[in-house]
């Protein structure tokens, strides 16, 4: 039975003065209205990327968002789309300090009128899930992750933050116990769950209680060509921040002189990273690459290494568009992207611990399976996450939803 809610609205024909149903009968169903609720607007990220592909999938969904500060310039993700933000905008300071409005988010994505729409769609790793949708509206979320800071790494954040004790670090405590009680509360009233990975999926039954179906992120894979003629180096690429372990990464290699390691990136771990090596003749490190360069250099590499526990990992995904294989620690969403040597046809290997001697034992597994690694497999494997599946998939993921009512 077709669902009541998306019906077009009677469009009585006139006949002698009466209206009559025939015109209704024979009008086409009106589409449903769709909204599209992002976080914050700021720059081109893993999560906005989502985002242009949910307005692809929508060309006439309007959007919201917290804050919206996109240089004009960055602007071509958006589709020339118009923005709908909410009073954090006007907020003193907030194009520099909006993340320090965190604690008004809730309120204020809550502020945002969405009662004209049929369907909402909410691209969350904070606050957006927190529109008010009514009992006539479905709404369906993202989930690119649930606040980890809030949650289960609440203690590894106060800790690198060095908030100990003290009236600041007391604030924050409170801030993030009245956050997990409103995110909680929030969830409960989203009608479907998309996870970005096997691993989202179950942080968002841990947190939420609540079930989520997975729907991976899309990857341009058409920006990485396969590459064919492979080098003796393994390539290490990636932003130095600590959850990313680089350094353990740096460390393994330094140990085994006869592997050669390429490390491209920067970031605040950056002096940590280059100590690990001590001098190692066998790791050369490049600093930031222009895209060019990193794709060229994942071509070539014998396979890409990432010791990071990651909620999905787009990176694995592009080195495998390159027809490169992945070693990789296998927790998060690595488990989604890399085939092992469990499967069929391997595309990687991944190492249970972030340890050197993980990493190693890692290696000495890749010689091993290296041979029965083609680009071609590799290739395949990517395409899984392309853009156009991803559309795919969302497309239908809401038609099912809307055609059910529910």
């Amino acid at each position: 039975m077709a669902d009541q809610r998306l019906a077009p609205r009677p469009a009585y024909a006139r006949e002698e003065g009466r209206a009559t149903p025939a015109a209704a009968a024979l009008a086409p169903p009106r589409a449903p209205r769709i909204a599209i609720v992002h976080e914050w607007l700021q720059v081109y990220g893993g999560s906005e990327r989502v985002l242009e592909q949910l307005l692809r999938c929508f060309p006439v969904a309007d959007l919201f968002a917290v804050v919206d500060f996109v240089p004009a310039k960055d602007r071509a993700f958006l589709q020339g789309r118009p923005v709908t933000t909410t009073f954090v905008q006007k907020l003193p300071g907030a194009r520099r300090l909006f993340r320090h409005y965190l604690g008004l988010m809730p309120m204020a994505i809550e502020q945002l009128d969405l009662s004209g729409y049929d369907v909402v769609i909410s691209s969350n790793h904070a606050v957006a899930k927190g529109v008010l949708t009514g009992p006539d509206q479905i709404h369906i979320s993202y989930v690119h992750s649930p606040m980890r800071y809030i949650w289960d790494l609440q203690h590894q954040y106060l800790r690198q933050s060095q908030l100990g004790w003290g009236l600041k670090a007391l604030y924050i405590r409170w801030l993030f116990n009245r956050l997990r009680l409103w995110d909680y509360a929030s969830a409960q009233h989203v009608d479907h769950f998309i996870a970005n990975s096997r691993y989202i999926a179950r942080r968002v039954k841990k947190a939420y209680g609540r079930a989520a179906s997975v729907i991976h992120p899309p990857v341009d894979v058409t920006e990485f060509t396969i590459g064919r003629e492979k080098e003796d180096f393994f390539l290490l690429a990636g932003r130095f921040v600590p959850y990313k372990r680089a350094d353990l990464v740096v460390r393994a290699f330094r140990d085994q002189p006869g592997r050669r390691l390429v490390v491209v990136g920067e970031g605040p771990e950056d002096a940590r990273v280059r100590a690990a090596a001590q001098g190692a003749r066998n790791i050369e490190f490049r600093g930031a690459v222009p895209k060019a360069e990193l794709v060229r250099l994942m071509q070539r590499a014998r396979a890409a290494i990432f010791a990071a526990e990651e909620d999905f990992g787009i990176a694995m995904v592009e080195a495998q568009a390159c027809g490169t294989p992945v070693i990789a620690f296998g927790k998060g969403g690595a488990r989604d992207i890399i085939a092992t040597e469990e499967d069929a046809v391997p595309t990687g290997v991944l190492f249970d611990q972030q340890s050197v001697s993980a990493i190693a034992a890692a290696l000495a597994r890749f010689d091993s399976l290296a041979p029965d690694i083609t680009p071609d497999i590799c290739r395949a494997n990517a395409l899984r996450f392309s853009e156009e599946r991803f559309r795919e998939r969302i497309r239908a993921f809401v038609s099912d939803r809307v055609a059910s009512g529910v």
